[in-house]
């Protein structure tokens, strides 16, 4: 399973994110589950990083792990990328129940 949680400011804006896991939907290279999260993953951070010139607090990517967290003077800037991070990754465990679970830290 896929596990994904959220960093949360008290307010509800959105901080960063850290993830790990594999969602065990197929053998590698064919997981579709996997495959949408990863890519969403990494869209979101390189705007983050490299469109949007935010340097994180935090950023690491491994095998079956990725995090970034960004500081709280960042969050306006990023609050629409992250936002539709979220969005997508709650749309992919509403039809991926078994795959993939979301939820949130407040920081």
């Amino acid at each position: 399973m896929i596990r994904v949680d959220f960093y949360t400011l008290p307010e509800g804006g959105l901080l960063g994110f850290q993830m790990e896991g594999h969602a065990g939907m197929g053998e590698a290279g064919e997981d579709i589950v996997c495959a949408a999260v990863s890519s969403a993953a990494y869209l979101t951070v390189n705007t983050i990083t490299d469109v949007l010139a935010v340097t994180p607090l935090q950023l690491r990517a491994r095998e079956g792990e990725m995090a970034l967290r960004i500081g709280q003077r960042d969050e306006p800037a990023c609050r629409v990328t992250l936002a539709g991070l979220k969005l997508h990754l709650l749309g992919l465990e509403e039809q991926y129940p078994e795959s993939i679970r979301v939820s949130y830290m407040e920081m």
